[in-house]
């Protein structure tokens, strides 16, 4: 069932991609975590296997000018930089440079600490990935007034709260209390999932017990100013904390991509919501037949996820990965090289 779309997969990512992807790692220090940067050089690439993913990048090559912009991409729960290697090489190919830290807490290596407190740090993290690119004089060229901002799913919760979105732990609690069943994944996440059977009863009442004692009663709104975030794409967001008046009018331009058969953050709970709201919000993108890990690109390999997690994020049966993914990228990359870009820029 999953073979044959990930192996399409890979080959879109071998062929598709017309410029040589650098990649390099800026390592921990004493304010946070590796932050990895992808961008244009003219030295080959070659097939490089990071985690589970095989992709083709030229680790530590010198990098080439491109564009002179940067996109700042943050991953979602548990992920790290490479599941988001195709968007990233489509946007290294339109000039880009790309950062992508590692959340702390909420990251394929480290995972102790998701949902409400690692969302309280991200924004932070991604701005602090813009002070360690300006940092480097290997990228000394960027201009910084204008940077994008990218996240998938807990990611996207990151990109809303960029665009100026206000949320609290105590409105995580509220929505998880009166939509817990319907929205069990989103609040849960893998703990532990509803069947069906005589034991949902209990979860249910467990789970609720868990959320009152973490998040209950922490009602201060989050939010995260920085002005050189001047356009945020959102993918599949966990978006039910918001006040979705914060979001009518967001601060910069702010674009979406939804899927219809999202099993771990139902989009009427979630990107509805915002989209409802939002008058200027643009809707990059919607694949009605995809599922939560449409975005995840390259996809995990099923074997490394797990079961629970796989039910929650592998491509429905039928989804033609390759022919959906250039659907949602060619407008993510668009929406940033028309917000971020000046007349002329190359």
């Amino acid at each position: 069932m999953f073979l044959r779309p990930l192996l399409a997969s890979l080959a879109l990512c071998l062929t598709a991609h017309a410029a040589p992807m650098g990649e390099l790692t800026l390592p921990p220090d004493e304010s946070g975590g590796a932050v990895t940067v992808f961008y244009p050089t003219a030295e080959p690439a070659r097939p490089v296997r990071r985690l589970v993913f095989d992709l083709i990048l030229a680790p530590d090559a010198a990098p080439q000018p491109g564009n002179g912009r940067l996109v700042v991409i943050s991953h979602g729960s548990g992920g790290n930089p490479w599941v988001n290697g195709t968007v990233a090489q489509a946007l290294v190919d339109a000039g880009f440079v790309v950062a992508a830290p590692s959340h702390c807490g909420d990251a394929s290596r480290d995972s102790g600490s998701p949902g409400p407190d690692s969302w309280k740090r991200r924004p932070a993290e991604m701005s602090r990935a813009v002070d360690r690119v300006a940092a480097d004089p290997r990228f000394a060229g960027l201009k910084l007034d204008r940077v994008g901002a990218y996240g998938m799913s807990a990611g996207g919760h990151t990109a809303l709260s960029l665009a100026g979105g206000v949320w609290s732990p105590e409105r995580f609690r509220a929505h998880c209390e009166a939509h817990l069943a319907e929205d069990f994944p989103a609040c849960v996440g893998l703990a532990t999932r509803l069947t069906g059977g005589w034991l949902d009863g209990l979860k249910l009442w467990l789970a609720q017990r868990v959320l009152n004692w973490k998040f209950g009663g922490d009602a201060a709104p989050q939010s995260h100013q920085d002005p050189r975030f001047a356009a945020v794409v959102a993918g599949v967001p966990f978006a039910a904390d918001f006040d979705p008046a914060s979001l009518a009018r967001p601060r910069v331009p702010l674009g979406l991509v939804t899927v219809g058969q999202d099993r771990w953050l139902p989009a009427r709970w979630h990107s509805d919501v915002i989209l409802a709201a939002c008058s200027g919000c643009e809707r990059l993108a919607d694949l009605p037949e995809a599922g939560h890990g449409a975005l995840l690109a390259p996809p995990p390999p099923p074997a490394a996820l797990g079961e629970l997690a796989c039910a929650l994020i592998c491509d429905p049966e039928g989804f033609d990965r390759p022919a959906a993914t250039p659907r949602w990228v060619e407008p993510t990359v668009d929406f940033f090289r028309r917000h971020l870009l000046s007349a002329g820029t190359p």
